[in-house]
């Protein structure tokens, strides 16, 4: 599919950990242009809530690729853990197309973890977003302890990480 700078920006919801940590990753990337922090129920056995986002992203200036592999490398999706249900590793998608796109992401980077990835493919079937002043949590106030604590290595990883080949901004380092 071909975008002009007219088109739409396409849209993708990712969950896997805290969402504001899920939230301050994808806020701080070029090509991101909205991302709504909140709980996303899918259908099947993924009906209940779980914390995520859904992001809007310009195709030209970032990939649905990239944006899955750094979801895939800023929470525990090699991880099975006790809190799953409250932080579901999973890519949920709106459109088919991306379904398939984001199962091929994820085929592809298996290769490069040492334990199979955890994270799911699902629809989104309701979004329900996070009180208001829970929202933009990193970019409000990155000095609260549970930034330092929780978002800072987050936000590290993806500098180390990223910082060569994704334009990162919003950071004030």
């Amino acid at each position: 599919m071909n975008y002009s700078k007219r088109d739409p920006d396409k849209k993708i919801g990712l969950g896997g950990g805290c969402h504001w940590c899920t939230e301050a990753v994808f806020q701080s990337l070029r090509g991101v242009t909205q991302v709504e922090q909140g709980f996303i129920a899918s259908t099947g056995k993924a009906t209940a809530f779980s914390e995520a986002v859904l992001l809007n992203y310009n195709p030209l200036i970032i990939s649905l690729d990239t944006l899955i592999e750094i979801h895939l490398r800023t929470h525990e999706a090699t991880s099975n853990h006790s809190f799953r249900s409250k932080y579901r590793s999973a890519i949920y998608f709106l459109q088919p197309e991306d379904e398939v796109k984001a199962r091929e992401a994820l085929n592809c980077l298996q290769k490069e973890f040492g334990t199979p990835l955890v994270t799911q493919v699902l629809p989104v079937a309701e979004f329900n977003p996070s009180r208001k002043q829970l929202q933009n949590y990193y970019l409000t106030d990155p000095y609260r302890p549970f930034c330092r604590r929780y978002i800072e290595p987050k936000i590290q990883q993806l500098l180390d990480n990223f910082g060569k080949t994704v334009d990162i901004l919003k950071l004030n380092r």
